[in-house]
C-alpha cells in the first residue's frame, strides 16, 4: 500500500494492525524461506519453513549464543553461515559483551524498511501537529559517534551514525534541518553544541537536556559572538568552525534579545521563550531516559514532550499512537511488519526493588497478538538479518489493544541497573568492577564491606556514584585510608567498565564516577527499612546513606 503523506501512514498503521496475525505469519515465513539454508538455521530445521517446526526446535537465544556466527562474519567469512543476503555492516549496540558492543547485522532487506519507519514514525505526530516538515526547519541535537572498522572491511556504528552517514540524510539534511553535517560529525561534543543551541529536539532525552545545560553555562559567551560575528577560540574543529562561520553574523539586537530572555532569575519554561515557534520537544524519554523528564518540563513548561516511537539496536519495534500522553503513560503499539515477534512471560515481584524473574526452558513464547493486558514479557525478536528468537533483554507490559496489535509500556532492560545516556550497564558489569578497585585496599589492611549505586543526574553530564562501607582490618580506622587511594579506586573502577562507558566518558557524555565512603553501620542501617539494592531507587535511601558520607572521592580522568 502506497503512502501519501502522513495520512497514508495512519492508513498503512490501521491496516498493519488490523491485519496483525497474518502479517506475523507472512513476516516469519519470509525470513524462514530466505534462510532455512543458512548454516546456523539447517542445523535445526533442515531446510524446512514450517512455523510450528521453527518454534520446537529453534532455541531462545542471547547474544552470546549468536557471537560466534556474527564474529566470523566481522572476520571475513560469508554471510550465509547466518543469513543468505549478504551482510553490508553492523550497529553497535549499547549493550556488551565480554566488554565489547555488540556487533548486529544489518542487511539491504533490513535497511529497505527505514523509508516505512521514517513514514510510520512522524505520521501519528503530524496528525496532531501538521506537517512540520512543510511548517519550517527542525531543530535537533544530532552527534555522530566513532564508527569501527571489521577484519571484514565493514563497518559498525551506532543507529543514529549509520542513518547520518546515508546519502539521503545528506541530502534532506539542509532542507529539513537547522544543524550542517560538521556538526554532527565534530568530534568534539561541546564545540558541536556550540553551533547547534539552537535546537530543541534528538534522540534522547539526555542529549536534549545536555544541550540546555550548555546553554546554562555559555549563553554569555554565544551572546558576545553573536553580538561580535566571530566565534569563541575553543571552537578548534575546522569543519565546525566553518560552517558556524556561514551562520556567525553580526547581530546585536539578537544577542541582546538572548540575553534578557537567558538573564531571567529563573530558567523554567526557557526552551518556549527562546523558541517561540517551537510546537514539542521530541525525544525517546521512556526506559532509561525517564530519569530526565521532570527536569526536561521545567525548562520546557508548556510544550509536551513527545516520544515517537520504540526501537532498539535489532529492529524497530513499535509507536506511540497518542504522542501528546505524558511520558509516565506511554504506551507503544508494535507492528507486525518490522520483524517477527514472541514474548518470554516473566513475573513481576514487587517488594521493597523490582526484580524480573524468567526461566526460558519451563516457558512457552507467545505470539504477538496472544499477550495478556497486565502481563509482563521479555521481547523475543526474528528478524531478516540473522536474529532468530534472540532475546532483546527489552521488559515490557501489556496495557492494551489497537485493533488487533498489543500496545506496551517499556519497564525496563533486563540486569540493567545503571544508565546515564543509553549506555546499559548490568549488575555482573558493576560487580566486576567493584572487585577490581576494591583489591587495591586489602594490602592496606582495609576491606569493602558493602556497596549500593546510583546514577546521579543532578547535573549534567549525569555520572555514576558508589556508596562503599569500609572496615579496617586490625584495629583500623578507614579515617586512615589515604584519599589518594579513594581516587584511585575511582578510576580503577572506570578501567573496568565496559566499552561503551569507556567511550561515552571520553566523549564527556559521562561524568567522572564518584564513590562516597559512608560511616559503618549506614548499610544495617538501610536495611532497617528498606532491603539492600545493587541500585538505589528510592528517595528515602538515598537521602539516608548521603546523611552519612564521610568522603567523596572522584576519577581524575578518563578510562581511556
Amino acid at each position: 500500500m502506497a503512502t501519501n503523506g502522513y495520512e497514508g501512514g495512519l492508513m498503512m498503521i490501521e491496516e498493519l494492525t488490523t491485519n496483525a496475525q497474518q502479517i506475523q505469519d507472512e513476516e516469519l515465513g519470509e525470513i524462514l524461506s530466505r534462510n532455512a539454508g543458512t548454516e546456523y538455521l539447517r542445523g535445526f530445521l533442515h531446510g524446512q519453513t514450517e512455523k510450528q517446526l521453527f518454534k520446537k526446535n529453534v532455541p531462545i537465544v542471547t547474544y552470546e549464543h549468536l557471537k560466534p556466527y556474527i564474529d566470523r562474519i566481522a572476520n571475513g567469512e560469508t554471510s550465509d553461515i547466518l543469513v543468505a543476503e549478504p551482510v553490508t555492516g553492523f550497529y553497535l549496540s549499547s549493550g556488551t559483551s565480554g566488554g565489547q558492543p555488540k556487533l548486529i547485522p544489518v542487511t539491504a532487506e533490513y535497511l529497505n524498511k527505514g523509508p516505512l519507519v521514517g513514514t510510520f514514525s512522524e505520521s501519528p505526530t503530524m496528525r496532531h501537529f501538521g506537517d512540520i516538515n512543510q511548517a519550517g526547519k527542525r531543530m535537533e541535537l544530532m552527534f555522530a559517534r566513532p564508527e569501527i572498522e571489521t577484519p571484514s572491511g565493514l563497518k559498525a556504528a551506532i543507529f543514529s551514525t549509520s542513518m547520518y552517514s546515508e546519502s539521503k540524510f545528506r541530502t534532506n539534511l539542509p532542507k529539513l534541518y537547522t544543524s550542517p553535517i560538521e556538526t554532527i560529525f565534530c568530534p568534539d561534543p561541546n564545540q558541536g553544541l556550540y553551533y547547534e543551541v539552537v535546537k530543541v529536539g534528538s534522540l534522547f532525552a539526555s542529549t536534549v537536556l545536555r544541550g540546555i545545560k550548555f546553554l546554562e553555562n555559555h549563553w554569555q559567551e554565544l551572546c558576545y559572538d553573536i553580538k561580535t560575528g566571530r566565534l569563541s577560540d575553543w571552537i578548534t574543529d575546522s569543519g565546525c568552525r566553518n560552517a558556524a562561520s556561514l551562520i556567525m553574523k553580526h547581530n546585536p539586537e539578537q544577542a541582546d534579545l538572548i540575553e534578557s530572555i537567558c538573564n531571567y532569575k529563573s530558567w523554567e519554561g526557557i526552551i518556549r521563550k527562546l523558541w517561540t515557534k517551537a510546537r514539542y520537544i521530541g525525544c525517546i524519554c521512556t526506559g532509561a531516559m525517564r530519569q530526565y523528564t521532570t527536569e526536561l518540563e521545567f525548562y520546557c513548561r508548556g510544550l509536551p514532550l513527545v516520544s515517537a516511537f520504540y526501537a532498539c539496536s535489532e529492529t524497530f519495534c513499535g509507536l506511540n499512537l497518542e504522542p501528546l500522553c505524558k511520558p509516565c503513560d506511554i504506551s507503544y503499539t508494535l507492528l507486525p511488519n518490522m520483524a517477527y515477534f514472541e514474548f518470554l512471560p516473566v513475573k513481576n515481584e514487587r517488594d521493597e526493588s523490582f526484580e524480573m524473574k524468567s526461566n526460558d526452558e519451563d516457558t512457552e513464547l507467545v505470539d504477538l497478538v496472544n499477550v495478556k493486558v497486565g502481563q509482563c514479557y521479555e521481547l523475543v525478536v526474528s528478524t531478516c538479518a540473522g536474529l532468530y528468537r534472540y532475546k532483546v533483554g527489552d521488559v515490557l507490559m501489556v496495557s492494551g489493544f489497537y485493533n488487533k496489535a498489543p500496545q506496551f509500556q517499556f519497564l525496563e532492560r533486563k540486569n540493567v541497573i545503571l544508565s546515564v545516556d543509553h549506555e546499559k550497564t548490568s549488575e555482573t558489569d558493576l560487580f566486576k568492577a567493584v572487585t577490581e578497585a576494591k583489591a587495591l585496599l586489602d594490602p592496606l589492611g582495609f576491606i569493602l564491606t558493602e556497596y549500593t549505586s546510583y546514577v546521579d543526574t543532578s547535573s549534567a553530564p549525569g555520572h555514576y556514584v558508589l556508596f562503599w562501607e569500609i572496615k579496617g582490618k586490625e584495629g583500623k580506622h578507614c579515617k586512615e585510608l589515604d584519599p589518594k587511594i579513594m581516587v584511585e579506586c575511582c578510576s580503577r573502577m572506570e578501567e573496568s567498565l565496559h566499552y561503551t562507558y569507556k567511550i561515552y566518558r571520553k566523549r564527556s557524555i559521562i561524568a567522572a564516577l564518584e564513590i562516597r565512603v559512608v560511616k559503618q553501620g549506614s548499610f544495617e542501617a538501610l536495611m532497617d527499612y528498606f532491603k539492600k539494592p545493587n541500585c538505589i531507587k528510592s528517595e528515602e535511601a538515598l537521602k539516608l546513606l548521603d546523611s552519612r558520607v564521610m568522603g567523596k572521592y572522584f576519577s581524575p580522568k578518563s578510562p581511556l
